[in-house]
């Protein structure tokens, strides 16, 4: 079913995947309005969009997740919310406290916004850190949204999307202000890859530190199936598609659905090495510190980390969490996404790859320019 017509809202409008999903459907669908609500908005960005795309009016609501009146207006009059929005902090530089009130508090004042102004469909960006992997590394392969898994989540920010996603869900079937009722999905992608990923970045300059060789944090053996952003936005725009579709509305509202797509299963330094290897990288044979030793020296620092927090915010680089996520074979199949609401990848693993290093290209380019400059 079309979107045409139709106002939507896209919570952190500005960042990798909104941005993705925003030009997705200015290219795809005939709506009436996009509504970008970011905490932080691009203004080149949304003159681009504006100046683009003339049949769909781009409207802007800059704020903070947590502010119930920008909630309220920009949900009012809408008809679909895309809550992409979220702070991500895997190695504890965030306090608890503020990813709990953007991650959990945040998409509880939207639900209840979405309540108050008759919004009937709401499709929440999960995480697979949701699901794992637990602190004992226990490998999951090919798994989907029946594998059983004991997961007892470290990271608070797993914790917090878990939580969200759990709020979501729950909202399913709500009565709305005018007495229609609420549908609501989550989607769990796999680790988001592609043009804007900063932590692709964050790899390559670590690599160039390194006499552009990368580093290897993971070990060949852990396989994970990292997904194309452009796949993880087309997903989206699938199961929005379902959720304003009478006929399947009912089958997807109140599930949860494990996006990935065709990318080879391969370990996270592997991956960063395929995407980086064009432009002249190579990687570590074996990691600097055998696996034990790191793990070991991650719980120094943790222990350090307790120690100095009350009176200094001290984030170590690497933690055992990280460390047991980076070594876990942990992978997904996107099938039930499929036979619920039709989703299949739109790009192939070689349109990604090629995409994704024509843009790491630029970006090297920016680096080294940054370098003689300093020199």
């Amino acid at each position: 079913m079309s979107l045409k017509g139709d106002v939507c809202v896209v919570t952190g409008a500005c960042g990798f995947l909104g941005e993705h999903l925003v030009r997705l459907m200015l290219t795809e669908e005939n709506l009436e309005e996009i509504r970008l609500l970011d905490r932080n908005i691009r203004t080149e960005l949304v003159q681009e969009l504006q100046g683009k795309y003339s049949e769909t009016r781009v409207t802007v609501f800059e704020g903070d997740i947590r502010d119930a009146d920008l909630l309220r207006r920009a949900c009012q009059g809408a008809s679909l919310v895309f809550h992409t929005a979220s702070l991500i902090d895997v190695l504890g530089k965030v306090e608890y406290s503020e990813l709990h009130g953007v991650n959990v508090k945040g998409t509880q004042m939207l639900l209840e916004a979405c309540i108050q102004e008759n919004v009937s469909s709401f499709v929440y960006t999960s995480s697979i850190e949701v699901a794992g992997p637990n602190p004992r590394g226990d490998p999951i392969v090919n798994g989907d949204e029946q594998t059983p898994y004991s997961a007892c989540l470290k990271f608070a920010y797993s914790r917090t999307k878990k939580e969200a996603e759990e709020l979501c869900l729950r909202s399913q079937g709500e009565r709305l202000r005018d007495g229609a009722r609420l549908a609501t999905c989550a989607l769990r992608p796999m680790y988001i890859f592609g043009a804007g990923c900063r932590f692709t970045v964050g790899h390559m300059r670590d690599g160039i530190r390194n006499g552009n060789v990368l580093l290897r944090a993971s070990p060949r053996r852990a396989l994970v199936n990292p997904v194309y952003v452009g796949n993880v936005a087309h997903a989206h725009l699938q199961a929005a598609r379902a959720l304003r579709d009478p006929q399947r509305r009912s089958k997807v509202g109140g599930n949860m659905y494990y996006v990935a797509d065709d990318t080879p299963p391969i370990s996270y330094s592997d991956f960063n090495h395929a995407v980086l290897a064009p432009l002249g990288f190579g990687i570590q044979e074996k990691p600097s510190v055998p696996f034990p030793v790191l793990y070991f020296l991650c719980f120094l620092m943790e222990m350090m980390q307790t120690l100095l927090r009350p009176f200094l915010q001290f984030a170590p680089p690497l933690n055992r969490q990280l460390l047991t996520m980076l070594g876990t074979p942990f992978s997904f199949s996107y099938q039930k996404a499929k036979r619920d609401f039709g989703y299949t990848p739109k790009y192939t693993w070689e349109e990604a790859r090629k995409t994704t290093t024509d843009w790491l290209a630029v970006m090297l380019a920016k680096e080294r320019a940054k370098k003689r400059k300093a020199e």
